[in-house]
């Protein structure tokens, strides 16, 4: 089942491209409207992220995605 999104307002102008999920995963961190190449430099630093994926894909940031999830249940 084909599926689409827009995903205009996640990403800066230079990355709004019909790409597809797969393609988008791969690209730069700093693709995420308002993560800076010196925010993108910092956490391929501490925590080897340097795409989209990576980000989405960390233990760290995933853990914390979780908490707030369940504390946003919890209402």
């Amino acid at each position: 089942m084909a599926v689409s999104v827009d995903v205009t307002k996640l990403l800066d102008k230079d990355y709004q491209k019909d790409l597809s999920l797969a393609d988008l995963l791969k690209t730069p961190v700093e693709a995420i409207s308002g993560v800076s190449a010196g925010d993108a430099d910092k956490l391929e630093e501490a925590f080897n992220i340097k795409t989209i994926g990576d980000l989405g894909r960390n233990k760290y940031f995933r853990s914390a995605a979780a908490l707030v999830d369940l504390e946003n249940a919890a209402g």
